[in-house]
């Protein structure tokens, strides 16, 4: 095969080839598989809690053990992902996912019970990782937005997941045998993706537009990630030797490139010099974990708590299941116009719109508190959430001043404190005052995420490509 090389201002590839397409697919059906293996334990959640007779504030600590592993774990995947490439960690994270899943599904005790969530939350956040720098990948191949389709995809799986655990706790089907089948089926889905994700090594950093560049100079999660911005490289798409394309991303600047590295003043404090740019190439990255974080907790409050919550408002355990099912189903609706929305409107105004959801929604759902108007609330929110994880990746994944991956990987890793905080202070409040008030820190993150989002990229010029994409 010839090698190719192509320009910065004039990428070689406008329409998707077949490889890229058959990339794309395969990504999508990681997600898929990944949205649905924890939501089938989901609607399990209140016989587990009931059966092992765990109070709120006790099961809320065995839940924030999942992102507890995923806190542990999630640094790890670059090391993984840079010694046997996303696409193999991603597919070997999924299988082994399923079965921690099954695990904690059927702890005898509460202890056992947080050792399983933690085993999955630490596969999770790897997979995590792992699927969303594929699918940047991939996303680079299509030079157009196609990130929140794959996480529509998730959303799909996460209904499906939802609506097989609920039929399944409405027919009494045990919890070994749900988990078990469950964990077989998708892991099946993840070994038909494996041959059709992108071949050849991870992109390099700072690659030449050449094939001379090798993968190993790839910098992915764990590395220094103070590196100056003079490390960023345009993008450069390459044939390898194998068949397989190596794409080389830029530290292109965003909406969040409100920072500029290169022009730094230095002041002293306490005898050292701080860096202004430095100072606000972390703030920007901290807003973005606060956003990316809302989204955790949202999610975090559909997974954990709907089904407990409406069922003390008189909902039967397949009507409770609904909670969740709503949230990830209007979830999938945002995700699927979402790269749409964005194109149009930019990342800016529709994080705000969204963060307007979650907070009017969420909040009439609670003051006047019914069966119909929660699953609607949990709706709503769900909907307004549905670009923020995504968006907060995308602006990391490109944030000047980081070296490749590192920003995409510390918001990863870091917006698992949504999840990790979320179970024991909704469960603590929940215990105290009920758990209709400790869901009032949903409508709450609706507010940040709506004083947050400048930091998002706005409206791009008609027919400019994603930037960093």
């Amino acid at each position: 095969m010839t090698s190719s090389t192509t320009s910065p201002a004039a990428p070689a590839r406008t329409v998707p080839t077949r490889e890229d397409r058959r990339a794309r697919l395969g990504v999508a059906l990681l997600f898929f598989t990944n949205g649905a293996l924890i939501a089938n334990l989901l609607p399990r959640y209140p016989a587990i809690k009931d059966g092992l007779e765990l109070s709120n504030a006790d099961f809320g600590l065995a839940v924030a053990a999942m992102p507890v592993g995923a806190l542990v774990a999630g640094l790890g995947a670059g090391w993984l992902i840079r010694r046997l490439r996303s696409s193999r960690v991603a597919v070997v994270g999924t299988v082994v996912t399923g079965v921690a899943v099954l695990l904690a599904g059927i702890a005898p005790v509460g202890g056992l019970l947080a050792a399983g969530f933690l085993l999955a939350g630490a596969l999770d956040a790897i997979v995590d990782v792992s699927q969303n720098s594929h699918g940047l990948r991939v996303q680079y191949r299509y030079r157009r937005s196609i990130l929140n389709s794959f996480h529509a995809v998730w959303s799909i799986g996460a209904v499906l997941g939802g609506l097989m655990g609920g039929a399944a706790a409405g027919l009494g089907i045990p919890i070994v045998w749900h988990l078990g089948a469950s964990a077989l089926i998708f892991a099946v889905v993840a070994l038909v993706a494996y041959p059709l994700l992108l071949a050849g090594p991870e992109p390099a950093e700072g690659a030449a537009e050449g094939p001379s560049e090798t993968a190993d100079a790839a910098v992915l999660p764990g590395d220094d990630v103070t590196a100056g911005a003079g490390a960023a490289a345009a993008p450069v798409a390459t044939d390898s030797p194998d068949g397989g394309a190596q794409e080389a991303r830029a530290g292109s600047t965003t909406g969040a490139g409100s920072v500029d590295d290169a022009t730094r003043a230095s002041s002293a404090r306490d005898g050292r010099r701080v860096s202004p740019g430095f100072v606000a190439k972390w703030g920007v990255l901290l807003a973005l974990v606060v956003i990316a974080s809302s989204g955790a907790v949202v999610e975090d409050a559909g997974s954990t708590w709907a089904a407990l919550y409406l069922g003390s408002l008189g909902a039967g355990v397949t009507v409770a299941a609904l909670g969740f099912v709503s949230l990830q189903g209007a979830q999938f609706v945002g995700r699927l116009l979402g790269d749409g929305m964005v194109d149009r409107f930019g990342q800016k105004a529709v994080a705000r719109a969204g963060g307007v959801f979650v907070a009017v929604g969420m909040g009439i759902a609670l003051a006047f508190p019914s069966v119909i108007g929660t699953i609607v609330g949990f709706a709503a929110a769900g909907f307004g959430v549905a670009t923020l994880i995504p968006a907060a990746m995308h602006a990391a994944d490109n944030l000047p001043g980081f070296r490749a991956g590192t920003g995409l990987t510390l918001v990863s890793w870091l917006l698992r404190l949504g999840f990790l905080a979320s179970p024991p202070v909704v469960g603590f409040v929940a215990d105290s005052a009920g758990l209709r008030y400790g869901l009032l820190l949903v409508p709450v993150v609706g507010v940040a995420v709506v004083l947050l989002a400048g930091v998002l990229e706005g409206r791009r010029a008609r027919g400019s490509a994603p930037r960093g994409s």
